[in-house]
């Protein structure tokens, strides 16, 4: 068979399939564009193998068979990708209402400044001692990490871990305090 015997038999295969594969495809999918999209990629398969079928037969099987394929991979993405959506959106509102009880807290906890103050300090005393001194006189003090090397003898990656530690044991010291946490000592 010529090649355009072929592209004449292969368009009156897809003239008389097309509708049909796509109202089964959208029946399964819902929307439209997307089972337009399956039919148009199992005909798009099709053509590439049309040599290769030799009797019309089997033809009908095949396409519903490849309609149907595709909706079972199209579905599953669609369910996997949903399942992420909605985990994303509740860990979003679970962070949303943390945060709105943490400014909760926030708001009752301190009467004015002293009680902020207090509380920092407090939080501050319980770093170990050479992690505490380092943290005050990088971030009260506003010193450089450079310059507290020097100062203290000792690396700038251990400055840089001792910071690391204390940003830790503060943020869990402050945890019900995290805007206060942040506001103070995130840069």
């Amino acid at each position: 068979m010529n090649r355009g015997d072929e592209n004449t038999s292969f368009e009156k295969v897809y003239v008389l399939h097309y509708s049909r594969l796509k109202r089964f495809a959208r029946e399964y999918v819902l929307v439209e564009e997307d089972a337009e999209n399956i039919v148009h990629d199992v005909f798009t398969g099709l053509w590439e193998r049309w040599d290769t079928f030799s009797s019309h037969s089997n033809l009908l099987a095949f396409l519903f068979m490849s309609v149907k394929n595709k909706c079972v991979d199209h579905l599953r993405r669609k369910v996997l990708f949903q399942k992420a959506e909605d985990k994303i959106t509740e860990e979003y509102f679970l962070t949303l209402r943390a945060n709105l009880q943490s400014l909760d807290v926030f708001n009752h906890s301190f009467s004015d400044e002293r009680d902020i103050e207090q509380r920092i300090a407090q939080a501050i005393q319980t770093l170990p001692e050479k992690c505490r001194e380092i943290f005050i006189k990088s971030k009260i003090e506003g010193k450089k990490q450079k310059e507290i090397s020097e100062e203290l003898n000792i690396s700038v990656k251990t400055i840089e871990s001792q910071i690391t530690i204390a940003y830790k044991k503060l943020r869990n010291e402050l945890k019900d305090y995290l805007p206060l946490f942040f506001f103070l000592f995130i840069e």
